[in-house]
């Protein structure tokens, strides 16, 4: 493993460092308040009176917002739109998951500066997409189906990628080391000795050598690591970066792979009264991404580092999120439809027959004649709408001023 020297914060000051970053990343705009505060959205649909149907207990993702959806590579390289985060999978309900989507969607709409009616077309295309994928009848896995124009766009991006794309993205560097600075602080002795440590386990060599095009007997070895400051939700969670050379010979970008280690901790999402899950979060997060994204989970492995649970995954190149800067009512309806689509594939692939067309008779429920969104799901987004537009302003009040000044 190198050695940098550049000016990182020390263990004892990482977190004054990682809550600050989070409180500035949640102020940049309402939408990026929203993805940041998972629990207050559970706190808030809850003090809304239980107005939700209650759906089959089943894996949700938990966090189910535009950005935690995307294209996905399996270990044999194929892609396909699937969802990208499961750090809040539980056996729960899936109107969870409807609402969490459809508040991201209407954010969007809000942001795009869209009128109130592009809205509710848009909620009355996640229902249709959604209640499509439940009734559809299927055999495999692999989502089929019209794309966007928009999400054949980045699906287009995400085949042609390869890790020079990847490395320059996540590392800023193309080189075999991972340049220390605003992302990227550096490792005390006893880090560096326990990452060494964890990648000496044969699960984890056998994880990495499973993916595309490398022998199941290479070696792996640890080229560089550092602690990693990334997303909104996650910071304040151990995280660290580590490049990997695999197998014999001078490191090339062929043989260099980037491994993302994120501590797994308790799941705000609600778990149904029965639920039957992995007490150790990391193996909840890994039943989760495999009963949902199997693309995803096929690349993860549960472990623990310093005595806390955490999840450890290689980054491919074809991994994506879906971002969008500015949508048209008809691009959002269109998107709204596909991704409703993805979930509802995602729960489906969980139920028998009888059970789907149950829960999508159920959500057919309570329509008006004048909006095809059920009322129960129109409802919780304008109430939570409200209480996140609130909570943001303050949030900026609190956080944002302070460092404007």
């Amino acid at each position: 493993m190198t050695s940098n020297h550049a000016k990182s914060p020390n263990p004892e000051q990482r977190a004054a460092h990682l809550i600050k970053t989070r409180n500035l990343k949640m102020a940049r705009d309402a939408h990026a308040y929203v993805r940041g505060s998972t629990v207050k959205f559970y706190e808030w649909l809850e003090a809304g009176g239980g107005k939700l149907p209650a759906g089959p207990s089943i894996w949700i993702c938990g966090d189910c917002h535009l950005g935690n959806l995307g294209p996905l590579a399996d270990a044999k390289g194929r892609v396909d739109v699937q969802i990208r985060d499961l750090d809040q999978a539980v056996i729960g309900n899936p109107a969870h998951d409807l609402v969490r989507l459809a508040l991201s969607l209407a954010c969007a709409a809000r942001g795009s500066d869209l009128p109130g009616i592009a809205t509710a077309r848009i909620l009355e295309e996640l229902t249709g997409g959604y209640e499509q994928a439940l009734t559809a009848e299927f055999n495999s896995r692999r989502e089929g189906g019209h794309k966007p124009k928009l999400i054949q766009a980045i699906l287009k991006r995400a085949v042609r990628r390869r890790w020079r794309h990847l490395a320059e993205e996540r590392i800023e560097n193309v080189k075999p080391s991972i340049p220390l600075g605003k992302q990227f602080w550096a490792l005390t002795k006893e880090e560096r000795n326990g990452l060494n440590g964890a990648f000496e386990g044969e699960n984890v060599r056998e994880l990495i050598t499973s993916l595309k095009g490398r022998h199941g007997r290479d070696k792996i070895d640890v080229v560089d690591a550092a602690y990693w400051m990334k997303g909104c939700s996650s910071l304040g969670r151990l995280r660290y970066a580590v490049l990997v050379g695999v197998g014999d010979g001078k490191l090339t970008q062929e043989n260099l792979c980037l491994v993302d280690i994120k501590e797994s901790v308790p799941a705000a999402a609600p778990c149904a009264a029965d639920a039957k899950m992995p007490r150790d979060n990391a193996e909840r997060v890994i039943a989760g991404a495999r009963a949902l994204s199997p693309n995803l989970g096929e690349r993860m492995i549960a472990t623990r580092l310093f005595g806390k649970s955490v999840v450890l995954r290689e980054l491919m190149p074809q991994d994506l999120k879906i971002e969008i800067d500015e949508l048209s009512p008809e691009e959002g309806k269109a998107i709204a439809r596909y991704l409703a689509g993805i979930v509802g594939r995602a729960h489906a692939h969980q139920l028998d027959v009888r059970t789907r067309r149950t829960w999508a008779a159920e959500l057919a429920r309570n329509r008006s004649k004048k909006l095809g969104a059920p009322s129960w799901l129109w409802l919780s987004v304008v109430e939570l709408i409200a209480a996140h537009e609130a909570a943001y302003l303050d949030h900026c009040r609190r956080f944002a001023l302070d460092e404007a000044a």
